[in-house]
């Protein structure tokens, strides 16, 4: 009795460990898939106000620069593009609720960002310059800006950049949730000058009739960025394997290049 008391009483410890085991596993596997994502499909968020690199086009799609590169690289990674419209400075915020699966709308790769999102490798990089009205009494100078009212659009790296440099020699930086609103107070007289990146200035503005009557003052800035790419949870691996592998084939392959001069006289990867 003795054995067979022992044998049942040990066969119940290992039964035991066994369920708490298997507990522990569908655990592990529930929190594993509550954080997996189908790579089938991708939610692209995007701010449609930036020509050439976001835009939207006549039938309510969005289009640019930023929306060619995302559909070749979903189409090489087998993947559907949904684009998600968002606010530019509400973009970290939806991809970290994951209201989105990755941001693509020309998001400058800065080390603030990097420690709270990935970045995919680098899509192109531009330099940023400020736009005033042709014969403005400033050469963009911190002390020529001083007591001008400048514009930015919130949450991007050139409202951190004007703060930072400008402010605090008592420049006035005004921030707007689009860029459309930066160009509309400008026009409107509102402003003094606005600071975005120097190809999204001369495309989406100089280069319109609202445009007429002003230019780049001052020299090209640098933001200290490394370039624009891809913003993605830093717990989705895979999702930044695969991109990132798009992107160097694209640019191997020559396709990112046919892609850049359907916008572009130059090549917009920069050094």
């Amino acid at each position: 009795m003795k054995c067979l008391s022992w044998l049942t009483v040990n066969n119940s410890k290992v039964a035991m460990k066994k369920t708490s085991l298997a507990l522990f596993v569908a655990a592990l596997t529930l929190v594993s898939g509550a954080h997996a994502r189908d790579i089938d499909s991708i939610r692209l968020g995007i701010d449609p106000s930036y020509p050439p690199m976001d835009a939207k086009a006549p039938d309510g799609s969005v289009k640019g620069f930023d929306v060619d590169l995302g559909n070749e690289i979903c189409r090489r990674i087998h993947a559907h593009c949904q684009w998600v419209e968002l606010e530019f400075s509400g973009m970290i915020p939806a991809l970290q609720a994951r209201k989105i699966d990755a941001i693509l709308s020309s998001m400058a790769i800065t080390e603030k960002r990097s420690q709270q999102i990935a970045f995919s490798s680098k899509l192109f990089q531009f330099r940023s310059r400020l736009i005033a009205r042709q014969g403005a009494p400033f050469n963009g100078t911190p002390v020529s800006l001083a007591g001008k009212q400048i514009g930015v659009q919130s949450g991007t790296q050139f409202e951190t950049y004007a703060l930072a440099h400008w402010a605090t020699q008592g420049v006035r930086v005004t921030a707007y949730k689009s860029q459309d609103e930066v160009f509309q107070d400008l026009v409107n007289g509102r402003l003094d000058a606005a600071l975005l990146g120097s190809v999204e200035a001369d495309f989406g503005f100089l280069r319109t009739p609202a445009g007429k009557g002003f230019a780049f003052i001052g020299e090209p800035l640098s933001m200290g960025d490394h370039g624009v790419g891809i913003g993605m949870r830093k717990d989705d691996t895979a999702l930044k394997a695969a991109v990132d592998g798009a992107i160097a084939s694209m640019r191997k392959d020559g396709t990112y290049a046919q892609i850049a001069r359907r916008y572009f006289d130059f090549d917009p990867y920069g050094d």
